[in-house]
Protein backbone atom coordinates (compact mmCIF):
# COMPACT_ATOMS: atom_id res chain seq x y z
CA UNK A 1 0.00 0.00 0.00
CA UNK A 2 1.02 3.58 -0.72
CA UNK A 3 0.19 6.88 0.76
CA UNK A 4 -0.24 9.61 -1.74
CA UNK A 5 0.76 13.52 -0.84
CA UNK A 6 -3.21 13.84 -0.27
CA UNK A 7 -3.55 11.19 2.25
CA UNK A 8 -5.05 9.26 0.29
CA UNK A 9 -3.94 5.32 0.11
CA UNK A 10 -3.43 3.42 -3.16
CA UNK A 11 -1.93 -0.15 -4.11
CA UNK A 12 -0.04 -1.39 -6.38
CA UNK A 13 -0.98 -3.89 -9.19
CA UNK A 14 0.45 -7.26 -8.84
CA UNK A 15 3.54 -8.24 -11.30
CA UNK A 16 1.37 -10.55 -12.98
CA UNK A 17 -0.56 -7.66 -14.55
CA UNK A 18 2.74 -5.94 -16.02
CA UNK A 19 4.87 -8.77 -16.33
CA UNK A 20 5.25 -11.28 -19.22
CA UNK A 21 4.18 -14.66 -18.58
CA UNK A 22 3.08 -14.12 -15.17
CA UNK A 23 5.41 -12.63 -13.45
CA UNK A 24 8.85 -14.34 -15.23
CA UNK A 25 11.73 -12.35 -16.09
CA UNK A 26 14.61 -13.35 -18.40
CA UNK A 27 17.83 -11.04 -17.77
CA UNK A 28 19.54 -12.98 -20.83
CA UNK A 29 16.42 -12.50 -22.89
CA UNK A 30 16.23 -8.53 -22.05
CA UNK A 31 20.07 -8.34 -22.14
CA UNK A 32 20.11 -10.55 -25.78
CA UNK A 33 16.76 -7.42 -26.65
CA UNK A 34 19.03 -4.27 -25.72
CA UNK A 35 22.09 -5.61 -27.43
CA UNK A 36 20.21 -6.39 -31.18
CA UNK A 37 18.66 -3.05 -30.98
CA UNK A 38 21.90 -0.99 -30.41
CA UNK A 39 23.79 -2.94 -32.89
CA UNK A 40 20.65 -2.22 -35.01
CA UNK A 41 21.01 1.71 -34.39
CA UNK A 42 24.96 1.40 -34.35
CA UNK A 43 24.54 0.17 -38.23
CA UNK A 44 22.01 2.55 -39.29
CA UNK A 45 24.05 5.15 -37.67
CA UNK A 46 26.61 4.28 -39.57
CA UNK A 47 25.32 3.76 -43.07
CA UNK A 48 23.63 7.46 -42.67
CA UNK A 49 27.37 8.75 -41.33
CA UNK A 50 28.57 6.97 -45.07
CA UNK A 51 26.33 8.80 -47.32
CA UNK A 52 26.69 12.32 -45.60
CA UNK A 53 30.17 11.96 -46.05
CA UNK A 54 30.11 10.63 -49.63
CA UNK A 55 27.41 13.23 -50.53
CA UNK A 56 29.61 15.95 -49.17
CA UNK A 57 32.76 14.71 -50.93
CA UNK A 58 30.79 14.71 -54.04
CA UNK A 59 30.12 18.26 -53.78
CA UNK A 60 33.56 19.59 -53.45
CA UNK A 61 34.18 17.56 -56.77
CA UNK A 62 35.58 19.69 -59.58
CA UNK A 63 32.15 20.26 -61.97
CA UNK A 64 32.22 19.29 -66.07
CA UNK A 65 33.51 22.95 -66.98
CA UNK A 66 36.50 22.85 -64.69
CA UNK A 67 37.47 19.43 -65.73
CA UNK A 68 36.96 20.74 -69.38
CA UNK A 69 40.13 22.84 -68.33
CA UNK A 70 42.21 20.33 -67.23
CA UNK A 71 43.92 19.26 -70.29
CA UNK A 72 44.41 21.50 -73.80
CA UNK A 73 46.03 20.58 -76.73
CA UNK A 74 47.99 22.40 -79.22
CA UNK A 75 48.73 21.41 -82.62
CA UNK A 76 52.59 21.73 -83.02
CA UNK A 77 51.69 22.83 -86.69
CA UNK A 78 50.09 25.65 -85.78
CA UNK A 79 53.24 27.28 -84.38
CA UNK A 80 55.95 28.74 -86.48
CA UNK A 81 59.42 28.04 -85.73
CA UNK A 82 60.77 31.26 -83.52
CA UNK A 83 57.20 32.29 -82.84
CA UNK A 84 55.26 32.08 -79.26
CA UNK A 85 51.76 31.17 -78.39
CA UNK A 86 49.82 32.31 -75.71
CA UNK A 87 47.05 29.94 -74.23
CA UNK A 88 44.88 29.95 -71.41
CA UNK A 89 45.08 27.17 -68.81
CA UNK A 90 43.15 26.37 -65.17
CA UNK A 91 42.55 30.06 -65.27
CA UNK A 92 46.52 31.01 -66.01
CA UNK A 93 48.76 32.07 -69.51
CA UNK A 94 50.88 29.08 -70.58
CA UNK A 95 53.64 30.32 -72.92
CA UNK A 96 54.61 28.04 -75.52
CA UNK A 97 57.49 28.87 -77.90
CA UNK A 98 58.85 26.82 -81.27
CA UNK A 99 62.25 27.20 -80.56
CA UNK A 100 64.96 27.94 -83.47
CA UNK A 101 68.54 26.42 -83.65
CA UNK A 102 70.25 30.17 -82.27
CA UNK A 103 67.62 29.94 -79.69
CA UNK A 104 68.07 26.56 -78.21
CA UNK A 105 72.63 27.41 -78.70
CA UNK A 106 71.65 30.44 -76.48
CA UNK A 107 70.01 29.11 -74.00
CA UNK A 108 72.64 26.41 -73.59
CA UNK A 109 75.50 28.59 -73.75
CA UNK A 110 74.72 30.18 -70.53
CA UNK A 111 76.42 29.57 -67.35
CA UNK A 112 74.19 27.80 -65.04
CA UNK A 113 76.62 29.34 -61.91
CA UNK A 114 75.63 33.16 -63.22
CA UNK A 115 71.78 31.76 -62.91
CA UNK A 116 69.88 32.70 -59.43
CA UNK A 117 67.64 29.32 -60.26
CA UNK A 118 69.81 27.14 -61.50
CA UNK A 119 68.79 24.87 -64.01
CA UNK A 120 69.76 23.72 -67.38
CA UNK A 121 67.90 24.26 -70.52
CA UNK A 122 67.82 20.37 -70.81
CA UNK A 123 65.96 20.34 -67.51
CA UNK A 124 63.36 22.94 -68.45
CA UNK A 125 62.44 21.29 -71.81
CA UNK A 126 61.34 17.91 -73.27
CA UNK A 127 62.12 18.26 -77.00
CA UNK A 128 65.02 20.98 -77.57
CA UNK A 129 62.48 23.20 -80.44
CA UNK A 130 59.32 23.36 -77.64
CA UNK A 131 59.68 25.37 -74.34
CA UNK A 132 56.09 25.36 -72.63
CA UNK A 133 55.85 27.05 -69.31
CA UNK A 134 53.49 28.98 -67.37
CA UNK A 135 53.58 32.74 -68.01
CA UNK A 136 52.99 33.89 -64.57
CA UNK A 137 56.09 36.09 -63.00
CA UNK A 138 57.51 34.13 -59.97
CA UNK A 139 57.63 37.66 -58.12
CA UNK A 140 54.46 39.03 -57.84
CA UNK A 141 52.48 37.13 -60.23
CA UNK A 142 52.18 39.94 -63.31
CA UNK A 143 52.19 38.40 -67.10
CA UNK A 144 55.73 39.24 -68.68
CA UNK A 145 55.83 39.87 -72.51
CA UNK A 146 57.43 37.74 -74.80
CA UNK A 147 60.39 39.04 -77.06
CA UNK A 148 61.24 41.41 -74.84
CA UNK A 149 63.70 42.30 -72.31
CA UNK A 150 68.15 42.27 -72.02
CA UNK A 151 68.23 38.36 -72.69
CA UNK A 152 65.52 37.93 -75.65
CA UNK A 153 63.16 35.71 -74.00
CA UNK A 154 60.43 37.34 -71.26
CA UNK A 155 60.00 40.90 -69.49
CA UNK A 156 57.68 41.89 -66.41
CA UNK A 157 57.43 45.42 -66.87
CA UNK A 158 55.34 45.83 -63.01
CA UNK A 159 59.05 45.26 -61.69
CA UNK A 160 61.49 44.69 -63.98
CA UNK A 161 62.23 40.73 -63.85
CA UNK A 162 64.34 40.07 -66.82
CA UNK A 163 63.60 36.32 -68.66
CA UNK A 164 66.36 34.33 -71.04
CA UNK A 165 65.03 32.68 -73.72
CA UNK A 166 64.51 29.27 -71.70
CA UNK A 167 62.42 31.58 -69.10
CA UNK A 168 64.86 31.32 -66.54
CA UNK A 169 65.25 34.50 -64.21
CA UNK A 170 67.83 36.58 -65.16
CA UNK A 171 68.03 40.00 -63.65
CA UNK A 172 65.34 41.56 -61.26
CA UNK A 173 63.51 40.97 -58.46
CA UNK A 174 61.71 37.66 -59.64
CA UNK A 175 63.13 34.39 -57.14
CA UNK A 176 62.08 31.55 -59.70
CA UNK A 177 62.08 30.70 -62.97
CA UNK A 178 59.11 30.38 -64.88
CA UNK A 179 57.46 27.60 -63.83
CA UNK A 180 56.85 24.46 -66.21
CA UNK A 181 53.35 22.79 -66.45
CA UNK A 182 53.28 19.16 -66.59
CA UNK A 183 53.33 18.75 -70.60
CA UNK A 184 53.73 16.06 -73.05
CA UNK A 185 54.62 15.82 -76.48
CA UNK A 186 52.10 12.95 -78.14
CA UNK A 187 52.03 12.43 -82.10
CA UNK A 188 52.53 16.35 -83.00
CA UNK A 189 50.89 17.68 -80.21
CA UNK A 190 51.33 19.75 -76.95
CA UNK A 191 49.14 18.27 -74.39
CA UNK A 192 49.15 20.32 -71.65
CA UNK A 193 47.76 19.22 -67.96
Amino acid sequence: MTVLADGQSTTAPPPSKYLKDGGSYSDSRSRNVAYGLIGAFGFVQAVAAKNIAVNLVGTLAASADVLALAKIEVNQADIPEGKNVVLKWRGKPVFIRHRTAADIAEANSVDIATLRHKETDVERVKEPEWLVMMGVCTHLGCVPIGDAGEYNGWFCPCHGSHYDISGRIRKGPAPLNLEIPPYELIDGRIVIG
